[in-house]
């Protein structure tokens, strides 16, 4: 071969090889993901107290159901009341390296134990609806808003109490005053009371430790020395069937629009609450909600974000402002309540 055709040669062999090995050339490869991408699943411990009334229940459902819906992976353990039990359930969880924790605490007191294994641990906590006693250790507490839920519920009573055109003799049944949230709900209460002189006489106070027993023998008292009674605030709406056992056989339990019909509100928003409020039926005219379903929603956002920015001990108050269900907005916000929703089977 002649040398200039031979380096020729060499030079198309030499363009052919470069050719075939240009990314151009080779076959499409499917795209490979990032390290490290794509949504974390994250474990999140949920330690409640009990499912023994309608409102633990409805907070259960909601907690549950906000972590489902995010595909988180969630370890449930329920301490049945017992304090000490739970305080192990949740260092069980620690023992787990979950990455969060959830806790509907059994009281105030457990809670400052709970917070401080998870401080211990470098593990985010969340407080559900029943704060700690103190402010000791950080946590993440979310909680209604007691005291303005309550007063908005009692100014809405007040003005329908401005109608009857005279003073009106209230009532109110109030809850333990070692709990935060009845300590609360007694100051909304006067709040407003006191805002009105001219319409209110002096309330009539009952102590009802949240025990319905206690809460009838207080009530029925109270009636006894008092049957002029007609504004009847209760902090919990649990106690609404107590009041109707209390009221009806003195012919005061009345539906609204009828002679004698005793003013009502009360505070929690729950499923008996909604069914008093119905109309043609409506022996309520106003009640306090807390938002469980904002609560859940708020509470998990605020431990994801501490999760995923490495904060360990996230340290914040979660206000849940709630609102009140009134007989004036309940073509509006009847199935924002979460009592209404179990009502209506939603």
């Amino acid at each position: 071969m002649k040398p200039l055709v031979r380096i020729f040669s060499v030079l198309l062999v030499f363009a052919f090889l470069m050719a075939a090995c240009s990314p151009a050339a080779q076959p499409a490869q499917p795209a490979q993901p990032a390290a490290g991408s794509g949504p974390k699943q994250y474990t999140i411990c949920f330690a409640f107290q009990d499912l023994e009334t309608e409102f633990w229940m409805a907070g259960h459902k909601a907690i549950t159901e906000t972590l489902k819906a995010r595909g988180y992976k969630v370890v449930e353990v329920n301490s049945q009341e017992d304090a000490n039990k739970q305080l192990e359930q949740v260092k069980n969880c620690i023992a787990q390296k979950v990455d969060g924790i959830i806790v509907i605490p059994v009281d105030g007191s457990i809670a400052l134990k709970l917070i401080a294994e998870a401080n211990k641990a470098n593990i985010p906590i969340g407080i559900f609806n029943r704060p700690p006693q103190s402010d000791e250790g950080n946590a993440l507490t979310v909680v209604a808003n007691n005291e303005k839920i309550a007063e908005a519920t009692v100014e809405y009573m007040a003005q329908e109490a401005k109608k009857l055109g005279r003073k009106v003799k209230p009532l109110i049944m109030v809850g333990d005053l070692g709990d935060p949230n009845a300590v609360g709900r007694k100051q909304g209460f006067y709040n407003v009371i006191n805002k009105y002189p001219d319409l209110f006489e002096t309330p009539v106070e009952v102590a009802t430790k949240w025990n319905a027993d206690v809460a009838r023998d207080g009530l029925q008292a109270a009636m006894t020395a008092n049957p002029d009674i007609d504004f009847i605030f209760t902090s919990s709406d649990f106690l609404y069937p107590t009041i109707q056992g209390v009221l009806e056989p003195l012919g005061k339990w009345k539906k609204m629009g009828e002679e004698g019909h005793v003013i009502m509100g009360g505070l929690d928003g729950d499923k008996t609450a909604c069914s008093l409020m119905q109309p043609g039926n409506a022996y309520v005219d106003a009640t306090g909600v807390q938002d469980l379903y904002f609560e859940a929603q708020t509470l998990l956002d605020a431990i994801v974000k501490a999760i995923e920015s490495g904060d360990k001990q996230p340290d914040a108050w979660l206000d849940d402002p709630g609102f009140a269900l009134t007989q004036g907005n309940m073509a509006q916000r009847e199935l924002d309540m979460w009592g209404c929703k179990l009502f209506h089977g939603k």
